[in-house]
């Protein structure tokens, strides 16, 4: 699936159908479809008619394109989610969380503490949404995808705090090693744009799912991403 071609059909749909280059769009068509005796008749009576035609076809493939598109990044978070299950959800899960509790956790500040009590209440949130997505019924569903994206999606964000809680539980050392441990996150975001700002260029000429998921994991370590990043990896098809 090459994304930037995609990209290209959806700026020529949503351009205004005064601006459209007709040529374009029948070479698009043509790229799509293989067809070069419909190219050759397209490009023989360029009219009105013709032109509603390839935005119709264009249309239609492009629904398809972007549902494909978004059926993959389902299944690449559907995997995330299995790993994560292995890790978090498996049954002696309740003897890691006895194993990581500090020996001086009565001690800790209150909301130090409070992190250790929420992820005890998050792993369980975390059981229940995977039982669901594991007993969701996709037979009938119109598109089984969108059924599972929103349990996923949680999944996955649940993870992300589950891990931030216990990286500031098992690192807190007071108020200065509070400061040393923003500082730490503070760099390791700035080394994860670097990362990815290197990366970028490398995945435009071949994009792979290997460089796609490092790059999403630095992109997961930065702190506040700026719009242009976001963007950036938007349109390279990342996010």
């Amino acid at each position: 699936m090459d994304n930037n071609f995609t990209k290209q059909v959806q700026e020529w749909l949503n351009a205004p159908a005064s601006q459209r280059d007709y040529n374009a769009g029948a070479m698009m068509l043509l790229k799509l479809t293989g067809n070069k005796i419909m190219h050759h008749n397209l490009m023989l009576r360029p009219c009105e008619k013709n032109m509603l035609f390839i935005e119709y076809q264009l249309k239609k493939r492009l629904d398809f394109r972007l549902r494909q598109m978004t059926h993959e990044q389902v299944e690449e978070m559907q995997l995330q989610v299995e790993t994560i299950a292995k890790k978090v959800l498996t049954p002696n899960s309740g003897e890691k969380f006895k194993a990581g509790k500090r020996d001086d956790h009565d001690s800790l500040p209150d909301e130090i503490q409070a992190l250790y009590v929420e992820n005890l209440s998050i792993v369980q949130k975390m059981r229940e949404l995977h039982l669901k997505l594991r007993t969701l019924s996709l037979e009938n569903a119109t598109c089984p995808d969108s059924e599972r994206y929103p349990f996923l999606k949680e999944l996955i964000t649940l993870d992300k705090k589950l891990h931030s809680n216990w990286e500031v539980y098992d690192h807190y050392t007071g108020a200065d090693g509070e400061k040393v441990l923003t500082e730490d996150l503070r760099e390791q975001s700035r080394q994860a744009v670097r990362m990815i700002n290197l990366n970028k260029g490398k995945y435009a000429k071949k994009p792979t799912k290997e460089l796609k998921s490092k790059i999403l994991t630095w992109y997961g370590q930065v702190i506040n991403p700026t719009d242009k990043l976001t963007a950036d990896l938007k349109s390279l098809g990342i996010l």
